[in-house]
């Protein structure tokens, strides 16, 4: 049987299975210089693919096209459900429907009066001193306002005028438009009124009905709002994928990862869930790895081709209600990630006076200059010319047909032109690998800057924690970052150029139910918050597949502010009323730096996550073989461009490396599915977890 993580990102999309098939393994086993294969200590193997994500002229979908090479089926074959066991996947689909505003046609419902409400938003300015103000653009096309109206307290005021609901319904359904979403005021504690108007449009024949009280039951109508326009906007593009891929795998367990860290059924998945459903699957990986290398303080750190995630661990995954992604505003749970648009295929030119990163990207087509599509210069780019990265280490899959190496020349060539250029403007006389380096050196603070704002700005001693890299290029900035950081010591997984789709198979599955509360936090309202989650927990329940042989396990948390404030913050949900109020302090005053006793706390909303344990692949111990005072031999000695100067660099093979064995840098780790470049001062450790450990000198 097979068991497959995937996931499908902007440039590369990584696949990792876990098979006891023995036919497999010998079929693959001629082709390595494509699959990596490690064998684990219950006689089953993990194999580790990567390919391009988009390749149109090849095949359709990435992790289709992914699972039949490792099968070794042709395009026309139908896959064997009987194969494989189960696919655990995240993707990027809605993610990029949303950046690229490429979601289903949307018709907003909303109270008579309040039809500007979400373009108006909440006035933010996000650029305090910008003169000219651009609104991020609305994902709906049309308004339809409803003539009725319950207040605060629950007393119907307007009932829904029915037959002109109808009548305008039905005229936007005419255009052609197919998704709705239905927004109320206080329809988060009085439905009655959108569950009338979701009756009618189904009727009509809207084949997409997101309702403001089942999508984000909580107060706020303009992020109320949003939440439910994304999800109108992002479910139909979404769900046609899912199907897509569901009718190549048939009676075949298909699980999506949801932006909260947990997995759910495809027919589960909903847009707004998805947002963040490949960064999330990397979050778990990292963390999981990390917790089981012996690692509780943890940064994470995701470089792939197209943005950087970092994330903060401090023993418990963070997550947040409140966030904004790609211009939407949502009010869901959500891992709390931090992602800038730097990555490998970060774009590099100069705009006569400075240096520019990013933030568009090459993609992965044509992807970089190096890639032989004719690609602008990127970050990948840049490492080729400093001679961090040698095409005789990466697999030939580029070019038009995909079986060439990556294009040294045309990088030389390309940075060689911009360095005239950049001196005939300015004339400031750098060779070509200063301006790289120089690139490389603005990528980073980019990166550093991002990390800086989930630790330094929070309270965080970031020097105390582990940078956990990962991402196909991660491996060749870790050292950098962690010295603009001030951090001491870097874990690198085996895996961790594919970690975000080995995350996916050490996800759980996971189902949340969250709902608005916003009361005083009384002893009376004790039983009151302990009904209402039994209530939650039931619901929560019932989206997650009865399975008798897994563990299960319920956590319950309360989100609490001072009152006359906005600011929330997640604690643990306790019966005691004092402990509660212990654990908020506490909270506050690591985060804000005071507290203020004298205030009431009120309880804005709670949350239940009902988690279903899964089994996870285990990791292989490996021994040493050789003497303790044989040292590695390198394969080769090539130049290095670090520290504004050439080094004599050697490169090893990590397959060579054994436990106990030390690297002084500079130096050199290739492995099959990505490059790890240890700077000067920098010493690299194996573990006989085959964890490599970077610490500083």
């Amino acid at each position: 049987m097979l068991k497959v993580f995937a996931d499908r990102g902007g440039t590369f999309t990584d696949i990792v299975a876990v098979t006891n098939n023995q036919a497999i393994i010998d079929r693959l086993s001629s082709h390595t210089e494509r699959f990596l294969i490690v064998p684990l200590a219950n006689k089953e193997w993990v194999i580790v693919y990567k390919l391009l994500s988009e390749k149109p002229e090849q095949y359709q979908d990435a992790v289709i096209q992914g699972i039949r090479d490792i099968i070794g089926l042709a395009n026309d074959e139908v896959i064997p459900y009987e194969a494989i066991e189960v696919v655990k996947m995240g993707t990027t689909v809605a993610t990029n429907a949303l950046l690229e505003r490429h979601g289903d046609r949307v018709v907003l419902l909303i109270t008579k009066g309040f039809k500007d409400a979400l373009r108006i938003g909440y006035q933010n300015r996000p650029h305090i001193f910008a003169r000219h103000i651009i609104l991020p653009t609305m994902l709906y096309e049309q308004v339809i306002e409803v003539d009725e109206r319950y207040d605060a307290n629950g007393q119907e005021l307007i009932p829904v005028n029915i037959e002109q609901v109808k009548k305008d319904l039905q005229a936007v359904y005419h255009t052609g438009i197919r998704s709705c979403a239905i927004v109320l005021m206080h329809s988060d504690r009085y439905p009655n009124h959108e569950q009338q108007i979701a009756q009618i449009a189904q009727e009509i024949g809207f084949t997409q009905i997101s309702i403001s009280h089942q999508v984000s039951p909580l107060m706020k109508l303009v992020s109320r709002g949003d939440t439910t326009v994304v999800d109108a906007y992002l479910t139909p593009i979404l769900r046609r994928y899912v199907n897509e891929v569901s009718s190549q795998l048939p009676n075949i367990r298909l699980m999506f990862m949801k932006s909260d860290g947990g997995l759910t059924d495809a027919e589960q998945f909903q847009g707004k869930d998805s947002i963040l459903s490949g960064p999330a699957g990397g979050i778990v990986g990292a963390v999981q790895t990390s917790k089981r290398a012996g690692f509780d303080l943890v940064i994470t750190f995701d470089m792939g081709g197209t943005s950087t995630d970092v994330a903060h661990f401090k023993g418990e995954y963070e997550r947040q209600l409140d966030s904004e992604i790609a211009g939407a505003r949502m009010r869901v749970p959500v891992l709390a990630i931090n992602t800038i648009a730097a990555g490998g295929g970060s774009i590099l030119f100069f705009d006569g006076s400075s240096y520019r990163v990013g933030p568009e990207s090459a993609g992965s087509n044509p992807g970089p200059a190096c890639y032989r599509r004719g690609g602008p210069l990127a970050v990948t780019d840049a490492n080729v010319m400093l001679g961090k990265i040698y095409p005789q280490y990466f697999p030939s899959v580029f070019g038009t047909d995909g079986n060439l190496p990556l294009d040294k020349d045309i990088v030389i060539h390309k940075f060689t032109q911009l360095a005239q250029d950049i001196a005939t403007v300015t004339g400031n006389h750098r060779t070509p690998e200063q301006v790289a380096a120089g690139f490389i050196a603005i990528a980073v603070e980019n990166m550093a800057n991002a990390i800086k704002k989930i630790s330094l700005q929070r309270g965080y001693d970031v020097t105390e924690y582990v940078l956990c890299c990962f991402g196909g290029a991660g491996g060749q900035v870790a050292c950098l970052i962690a010295d603009t950081l001030g951090m001491k010591k870097i874990f690198l997984h085996p895996y961790a150029g594919v970690l975000s789709a080995y995350g996916m198979g050490l996800a759980d599955v996971q189902a949340t139910r969250v709902t608005g509360v916003e009361q005083p936090l009384t002893e009376e309202l004790i039983p009151q918050l302990l009904q209402l989650m039994e209530f939650l927990e039931t619901a929560a329940r019932s989206e997650i597949s009865n399975n008798q042989t897994s563990l299960e396990e319920v956590v319950q948390k309360v989100n609490l502010k001072y009152e006359g404030t906005n600011s929330t913050l997640t604690i643990d949900f306790s019966s005691n009323l004092a402990v509660m109020k212990h654990k908020f302090e506490v909270e506050h005053q690591s985060r804000y730096g005071f507290i203020q006793s004298a205030k009431k706390l009120i309880v804005e909303s709670v949350t239940v996550e009902v988690i279903q344990k899964m089994d996870t692949p285990e990791e292989p111990i490996i021994s040493r073989t050789r003497p303790l005072n044989q040292i590695p031999q390198s394969v080769e000695t090539v130049r290095m461009f670090t520290a504004d100067q050439w080094h004599d660099t050697p490169v090893y093979r990590r397959e060579d490396l054994q436990p106990e064995d030390s690297i002084n840098g500079p130096a050199i780790i290739i492995e099959k599915i990505s490059t790890i470049v240890v700077e000067p001062d920098w010493i690299a450790k194996l573990t006989e977890q085959n964890h490599l450990v970077l610490q500083r000198l």
